[in-house]
């Protein structure tokens, strides 16, 4: 397929209703966070009323902001961010599943966002956060009955990919870390240890200390975090279909020791994608001139590749793979 044709799909995707499925609603709440101050949530839906283009950040995505849901029995996907991100980090996603008919709830984690970067060593706060989500969009959320509580899945990206493994019953061993920067002192977790210094965590949570979300049915999982610290002992609880993703050039979290080690330790083996000459900020929705000036880090792109073509393919994917399982 030319490249031309390529965009023109995902111009669809992004920012147009597709010719197989509904228009796409949406909405941001805020959301009980226990104590906490409230997390801030992002749903994209089905919906019958017109789209018209709406801000989003440095996007921009063409929705029917606020208005009612279409469709009863509605399977539901809930996402979490890679490090100091936000909701709205893969915007291209979540639209396609939502014209596929999906709910889509995806949280910023508090204390972890490209504004708030205050708890980013407390990774082990997110799994609750999500789960938060996951109780309110089932209980309290104002459309919560057109939700099918049998269908229900999750998808996580980096820091939000080791979320999602968690939320999906894998148990990590964050002692693991040390003699990881030990060894590999260049590593992306041991950077940010370092610049914690003092503040970084000193007790750590066990690994029973991980419990995972049983309402859960089926996990994507792109370049997860700290997937050395899960090992074959701490992943022998999912038994859910997983589609995994590795960038095959990730500089952020490269080989063998994050998306590989995952997938040599699960039990079930997954739906395993290696994506060629990616790398790790390949997953996030395809920039906007506006993004490539406020965050132009995670806008570079390796010599060959198309992030915007990639996507056209990665989202079909994922929406196929969340229709197999979810049925």
């Amino acid at each position: 397929m030319k490249l031309t044709a390529l965009l023109s799909i995902l111009a669809l995707v992004l920012f147009g209703a597709s010719a197989h499925a509904g228009d796409v609603g949406f909405r941001e709440l805020s959301i009980p966070n226990g104590t906490d101050k409230p997390l801030v949530v992002g749903i994209w839906y089905p919906t019958k009323a017109k789209p018209h283009p709406a801000p989003l950040g440095q996007f921009v995505q063409d929705v029917a902001t606020d208005a009612p849901v279409a469709g009863s029995r509605l399977p539901l996907i809930v996402m979490s961010h890679g490090t100091t991100g936000w909701y709205g980090e893969h915007v291209d996603t979540a639209l396609a599943l939502a014209h596929a008919g999906f709910v889509v709830a995806a949280v910023s984690h508090t204390g972890d966002t490209y504004d708030d970067p205050s708890r980013v060593m407390r990774i082990q706060d997110r799994p609750g956060q999500l789960r938060r989500l996951t109780d309110f969009m089932l209980a309290a959320w104002p459309d919560h009955l057109r939700i099918d509580p049998a269908r229900i899945g999750v998808f996580g990206f980096s820091a939000g990919g080791f979320t999602a493994l968690v939320d999906i019953g894998g148990q990590p061993d964050l002692s693991l870390v040390r003699p990881h920067c030990a060894t590999h002192p260049t590593a992306f977790e041991c950077g940010l240890t370092t610049k914690a210094g003092a503040a970084a965590p000193t007790a750590l949570p066990s690994r029973a200390d991980f419990s995972g979300d049983p309402r859960i049915r089926a996990a994507v999982v792109a370049a997860p975090a700290l997937g050395f610290t899960f090992g074959r002992e701490g992943l022998r609880g999912v038994h859910i279909p997983v589609q995994l993703w590795r960038p095959a050039e990730d500089h952020l979290l490269p080989n063998p020791d994050y998306a590989q080690s995952v997938r040599d330790n699960l039990p079930r083996a997954p739906e395993y994608h290696v994506v060629a000459n990616a790398d790790h900020f390949d997953f996030l929705a395809p920039c906007t001139d506006a993004l490539a000036k406020f965050a132009p880090d995670v806008c570079v792109e390796r010599p060959g590749f198309d992030r915007a073509a990639f996507h056209v393919q990665f989202d079909a994917a994922v929406v196929s793979f969340f229709k197999r399982t979810l049925r």
